[in-house]
């Protein structure tokens, strides 16, 4: 099993920045891809970003330009660096893993809270 640890989630302005951590542990023995998904108020669950092991990324269109993923192998964390947040952006952020292609997912984390207020 692998458990996935989210942190730094809060709330911030509209126009700010915030960035969110994701500390994998356990069996992360052959863990490719690592990435966040969101989920707003009323909203389907939706990729956000996503990293291989080797650095290639890939962004939803709405956070292009504003979000960066990034990822440190030797912490196994990844990181989501958001700025120009919108209120839009709020919405629970689950970290998530797997050991496929960048789109796959094996593993959730629990979640952490990004509110923007307007």
């Amino acid at each position: 099993q692998v458990q996935l640890v989210e942190s730094g989630g809060g709330l911030v302005q509209a126009g700010g920045s915030l960035r969110i951590s994701c500390a994998a542990s356990g069996n992360i023995f052959g863990i490719n891809a690592m990435g966040w998904y969101r989920q707003g108020p009323g909203k389907q669950r939706e990729l956000v970003a996503a990293i291989t092991r080797g650095g290639r990324t890939n962004y939803a269109d709405s956070v292009k330009g504003r979000f960066t993923i990034s990822r440190n192998n030797a912490k196994n964390t990844v990181y989501l660096q958001m700025n120009s947040l919108k209120p839009e952006d709020t919405a629970v952020y689950y970290c998530t893993a797997g050991r496929s292609g960048i789109y796959g997912v094996d593993y959730w984390g629990k979640g952490t809270l990004v509110t923007v207020s307007s």
